[in-house]
């Protein structure tokens, strides 16, 4: 994902912008993998393969966003790991 990206997204459930970016990869240009976190609902959108997955609720992948938070608790802040919507570990 550009990082030029995060000035337009917004939450596709509640339309809150600016969402919170959590890195795990990236460089100056671009974000490989982390999540976006929307403060006003406290959802979080995986980015993957620097593609955010921003779907409402009914088409996630459980099954994917458990995994990511998984493989990825360590860097993500516990409000994502232990907290967030739709799931949380």
């Amino acid at each position: 994902m550009k990082r030029k990206l995060l000035e337009i997204l917004a939450c596709p459930i509640d339309k809150f912008h600016p969402l919170e970016l959590f890195e795990n990869k990236s460089d100056d240009e671009k974000i490989t993998e982390g999540a976006l976190y929307c403060q006003q609902c406290s959802r979080f959108f995986p980015i993957i393969d620097e593609i955010p997955i921003m779907l409402p609720d009914e088409l996630r992948d459980k099954k994917q966003d458990i995994e990511f938070l998984k493989r990825n608790i360590k860097e993500l802040p516990e409000k994502i790991v232990t907290q967030a919507l739709p799931w949380h570990l």
